[in-house]
């Protein structure tokens, strides 16, 4: 049943209570685990094990994510893998290494190369200039074999795209689209330094429907500097007005320790933790209201979009580019810091284009670091995948999967959930954890109690706010 705007309403010391900071969960282990023993010729070996091991493995699937990390100016917000440029021969080049990333792990690959999902992410992606986009979609079709109804997606900065760009985009075989928005309020866009009009995003979502596109999503920021109710509940409207088949609603985490461009934002214009609160509410309300559906976390969908149909049938799943409808593809990477998952490992590539560059320079996978699941990484996984992406979790599903007594196996972890369970979070029955619709803005917190790795490491700086 679709939860309403009544549902969501928290209660304040409820917050402050289990607003922890803690992962996204885009993967468990996170990427902070991972481990520079799992290198190059670990993954090679991994790439080369999909022919093994019968037809399931044979006949599995790939997605494909490519980074695109260049950018025409810095949004100060920003936590991104991104280099800040005009000069399209940084870009020139970075293609043609990309070409010989895809001839590396091809070359390793076992199994058919059927894709079924491909995503161009950044920085930003439409930086790339005509030429250089269809360059890259033909070294793309030249090493796989995009199957005709996949999923082709990209991310798209309105401010540099007009109706031809998409148009050829749409030529090129891209069929989704995420437009970067954050928010309409010009007080807010100067302290971001991001000016982007209305007009100019609504011109290039009406070009991606007149052109074909199947989902359009838009992503906004709550948090910002100079937000507040009044200024955002504008944004909405004209969000709405707009019809996405997708919202997306980040919380912006203020980690100028980490991320440079955010020590130029003025920490006195950010809202308070309160005022975010009200914001947040005010979002799913007009949301819910409009006739979304509350996917998980910070996701909305309309009712007939595969991302809402998909967790209607149990098929949601969450990767390194947030929810998604494939639950068993390879996920082949490629690009600066990009991060893939083949069998039960994941790696990624080195952060920087120097070491990039000079891996491939030597005919070698520039995987930076990796790891190798274990049976309790497997296990758990499933456990925070099922929690994320369906709100609940068969406990006799588990015990049969992995062959485990579950309350013997996870007693601390059902111990530390009791306070969530007296707080109305959610519900622990003898064959089932369902976490109520009070808890589903909070279902990070919620699966972090099967963490293995945090109840080792308490320390969580480096992670963002829940809420």
């Amino acid at each position: 049943m679709q939860s309403t705007f009544q549902d969501f309403i928290f209660d304040p010391q409820i917050i402050r209570r289990f607003d922890v900071s803690g992962p996204r969960y885009t993967s468990y282990p996170t990427a902070d685990r991972f481990v520079e023993a799992f290198d190059a010729e670990a993954y090679k070996s991994w790439l080369g094990r999909r022919a093994v091991g019968g037809v399931g493995a044979v006949s599995r699937p790939l997605s494909l994510y490519v980074h695109i990390p260049f950018c025409n100016t810095i949004c100060y917000y920003c936590g991104c893998n991104k280099i800040i440029t005009k000069d399209h021969s940084r870009s020139a080049k970075y293609i043609e290494y990309l070409g010989k990333e895809f001839a590396l792990q091809t070359a390793a690959l076992g199994g058919p190369r059927d894709v079924v999902q491909l995503h161009w992410g950044g920085g930003t992606p439409t930086f790339l200039a005509r030429e250089e986009t269809i360059q890259l979609m033909d070294l793309i079709r030249s090493h796989f074999n995009l199957l005709p109804n996949g999923e082709y997606s990209i991310e798209v900065d309105p401010r540099k795209v007009d109706r031809e760009n998409v148009r050829l985009l749409a030529e090129q075989g891209f069929n989704r689209m995420s437009v970067g928005v954050q928010d309409f309020e010009p007080a807010v866009q100067a302290a971001v330094n991001r000016i982007q009009t209305l007009e100019e995003t609504k011109l290039v979502i009406d070009a991606a429907r007149e052109f074909g596109f199947k989902s359009i999503s838009v992503d906004l920021i709550y948090g910002l500097p100079k937000q507040n109710v009044i200024s955002f509940n504008r944004t909405i409207d004209e969000v709405l007005k707009l019809s996405p088949d997708r919202l997306s609603i980040y919380n912006y985490a203020h980690l100028p320790g980490h991320f440079k461009p955010q020590r130029r934002i003025n920490e006195a214009d950010l809202p308070s933790a309160d005022a975010k609160l009200q914001i947040l509410q005010l979002a799913i309300r007009r949301l819910t209201e409009a006739g979304y559906v509350f996917i998980g976390m910070d996701h909305f969908a309309k009712p007939d979009d595969e991302l809402a149909v998909a967790q209607r049938q149990g098929r949601l799943h969450r990767n390194f580019q947030g929810y998604s409808t494939y639950a068993e593809a390879d996920l082949l990477a490629f690009g600066v810091s990009s991060i893939g998952k083949v069998g039960s490992t994941y790696s990624q590539n080195f952060r920087t284009l120097e070491e990039y560059y000079d891996a491939l320079d030597r005919d070698v996978l520039p995987i930076m670091r990796g790891l190798e699941l274990t049976a309790d990484d497997l296990l758990r996984r499933s456990i925070i995948q099922a929690l994320m992406c369906h709100f609940e979790l068969s406990i006799e599903s588990i015990e049969i999967g992995h062959l485990i007594n579950f309350r013997q196996y996870f007693a601390p972890e059902l111990t530390s959930l009791r306070e969530m369970e007296e707080a109305g979070l959610l519900e622990i029955t003898d064959q089932w954890i369902t976490v109520l619709p009070k808890g589903r803005m909070l279902v990070r917190a919620i699966a972090m109690a099967f963490d293995r790795y945090l109840r080792h490491d308490r320390e969580r700086v480096k992670y963002s706010k829940v809420i």
